[in-house]
C-alpha cells in the first residue's frame, strides 16, 4: 500500500499559477503510475492528469491541456502538478491517487484505489 499526502493548494487570482505536490511513502514509488483528480462542490470527482511509472507518458483532461503539467521525481517519491493560467472553473479539491494495478491510461476512466486527503484550490475571478 502507498500513503499519499498532497500540498500546495491555496487561493489564487484568475490567470495565476500554483504547483501541487504529492509525497508518497510505502512501497516503491517508481512502481506506480500516478494521477491527479479533482472534485468541485456538487460535482463528481474527475480525472485531471496522469503520468506513467517512468514519467515518459502523460495524459491530460482536455480542459487543462496546455495549462497544466504533471511531472514526477522518483528519487524524491513525489509527483507534481504545475497549474498555469488558472480559471475560476479550476476551483476544486485536488487529489493525487494511485494503486499497483492502474496505468496512466487506465486512470482516464477508472479511479485508482489509494488516495490522499486532498488540497483545496480556489481561483477567484
Amino acid at each position: 500500500q502507498v500513503q499519499l499526502v498532497e500540498s500546495g493548494g491555496g487561493l489564487v487570482q484568475a490567470g495565476g499559477s500554483l504547483r501541487l505536490s504529492c509525497a508518497a511513502s510505502g512501497r516503491t514509488f517508481s512502481s506506480y503510475a500516478m494521477g491527479w483528480f479533482r472534485q468541485a462542490p456538487g460535482k463528481e470527482r474527475e480525472f485531471v492528469a496522469a503520468i506513467s511509472r517512468s514519467g515518459v507518458v502523460k495524459y491530460y483532461q482536455d480542459s487543462v491541456k496546455d495549462r497544466f503539467t504533471i511531472s514526477r521525481d522518483n528519487a524524491k517519491n513525489t509527483v507534481y502538478l504545475q497549474m498555469n493560467s488558472l480559471k475560476p472553473e479550476d476551483t476544486a479539491v485536488y487529489y493525487c491517487a494511485s494503486d499497483d494495478k492502474s496505468t496512466a491510461w487506465g486512470m482516464k476512466s477508472t479511479l485508482p484505489g489509494y488516495w490522499g486527503q486532498g488540497t483545496q484550490v480556489t481561483v477567484s475571478s
